[in-house]
């Protein structure tokens, strides 16, 4: 599995991801009410069905952004999915928009245009796209790579140092 060339691998267990999400409903539970989650796909939908059944949210919605990489047209962004008209009406007052991490920005930018007024968590969080998320769990070095469990098995890690003797 390539690293994207990141740095620092940040492996997280279904564990430490299922705490990490009631970390964050704890944290947004005084931010509400919301009357409906948006989660941003695909990464969102682990955190935001954890999300709904600790702050009791019933209407979940999806909004499906691709992230394109080629060599003529580096991380152009399109919407697959939009976001169902009667959760945008409001520009978003009382709806939490959900992802698993915000890393450079550009999904939740497209997705604030979209509903200006939404409240949007993410489990973690790295520098360029920080300010655009109002509520975190944590914080990482935007030369982090996280491996989420859903694109893990079960492997050896090596060791951070490279000294294994002894």
């Amino acid at each position: 599995m390539e690293n994207q060339g990141q740095n620092k691998a940040f492996p997280v267990s279904w564990d430490q991801f299922h705490r990490d999400c009631r970390a964050l409903s704890w944290r947004l539970s005084d931010k509400g009410p919301f009357d409906a989650i948006v989660c941003i796909t695909r990464g969102g939908l682990v955190p935001a069905g954890i999300i709904a059944r600790e702050l009791g949210v019933r209407k979940i919605e999806t909004v499906c952004i691709a992230s394109y990489h080629d060599y003529d047209d580096q991380g152009k962004l399109e919407v697959i999915k939009g976001i169902d008209p009667n959760v945008i009406a409001g520009e978003g007052e009382g709806v939490l928009v959900i992802d698993d991490l915000v890393d450079t920005g550009k999904t939740a930018k497209v997705v604030r245009e979209m509903l200006p007024k939404a409240h949007l968590a993410t489990v973690y969080a790295k520098p360029l796209g920080r300010e655009l998320a109002d509520t975190i769990v944590t914080e990482l070095s935007q030369d982090t790579w996280v491996y989420f469990p859903w694109d893990m098995g079960w492997s050896f890690q090596p060791p951070i140092s490279n000294d294994t003797a002894g």
